[in-house]
């Protein structure tokens, strides 16, 4: 027999002490994983839409600077198939920092073709806008510095 009041604490004690628990639980648990998920997805696209529209407002630039240093950043990635068999593959982003005749320093992501023929100490005129590598022209006799030894 329920009493007027009692119904709530029923239902509460129902729905947690019940052997349906678990199936009772994993709805929500999942609810609120798909809703993180997508939560980052959106988060993430709205960060790159941002970052394109502030680089787009930038003015393009080019400026001397020299190559302070350059870096590679090496991911490997793990591929599952069906039959249980696993691939691997890598994958590599290059940056190249320069160096203004400020002395401020901005680090670019660039192809690899290009970070192949830079070298350290090359100096030239940067073009880029705003966090986006547009081009590095260098100097001929930075090159021909390098030849000489």
């Amino acid at each position: 027999m329920l009493f007027k009041g009692h119904r709530e604490e029923f239902i509460l004690e129902s729905f947690f002490y019940t052997g349906d628990t678990l199936f009772n639980l994993i709805p929500i648990f999942m609810g609120i994983i798909f809703i993180i998920v997508i939560g980052s997805i959106i988060l993430n696209a709205g960060k790159g839409i941002s970052q394109w529209k502030k680089n787009e407002d930038s003015p393009r630039l080019s400026v001397h600077a020299i190559i302070s240093s350059k870096r590679t950043n090496v991911s490997r990635h793990t591929h599952h198939h069906d039959d249980h068999m696993h691939s691997h593959s890598t994958s590599t982003t290059y940056y190249v920092t320069f160096q203004f005749e400020s002395g401020d320093r901005s680090e670019f992501r660039i192809s690899g073709k290009e970070y192949g023929q830079l070298a350290e100490g090359d100096s030239g005129t940067l073009t880029f806008q705003g966090t986006r590598y547009l081009g590095f022209e260098r100097d001929f006799h930075s090159s021909q510095d390098t030849l000489r030894g």
